[in-house]
């Protein structure tokens, strides 16, 4: 197991380095993902224009363990980060890049990431509509 990169970060996140960071000789297979902030939400009654996350200072200690538990006894090399902060539409808000010897493996771990993260990381955001309302979403939203 080899976890690259786990980190929140609040700065711009870069697709290329997650991408990089999971290479090696061994490595057959990069499955990745990208979440992006949207301008649109069935729950919000007008146009999304920006999202702003916060994470609970433990967030980072619970990525790095999500990732653990992604990878479990698979040989795997991982990078993975969420941004905190105030972020446009089209902005990267989580990057995810797997490594592993088969494809199989990388999807799954790359799939399992992402629903954790959703399900688990102790980050929050507060969605910013065009018509100035703002709401709170929580872990799993």
């Amino acid at each position: 197991m080899s976890i690259r990169i786990a980190r929140i970060r609040d700065t711009e996140l870069d697709v290329a380095e997650h991408l990089a960071a999971v290479e090696g000789a061994w490595v057959g297979a990069v499955t990745s993902f990208v979440g992006t902030v949207r301008a649109n939400d069935p729950d919000a009654r007008s146009e999304v224009v920006a999202l702003e996350y916060s994470a609970h200072p433990d967030a980072e200690a619970t990525l790095h363990d999500i990732v653990i538990g992604a990878i479990g006894d698979r040989r795997a090399a991982v990078a993975v980060s969420h941004r905190v902060g105030r972020l446009a539409v089209g902005d990267a808000a989580v990057v995810i890049a797997v490594g592993t010897a088969h494809r199989d493996d990388a999807f799954q771990i790359c799939r399992t990431l992402i629903e954790e993260i959703k399900r688990g990381l102790p980050v929050w955001k507060k969605q910013w509509t065009d018509d100035g309302e703002a709401a709170w979403k929580g872990i799993g939203g």
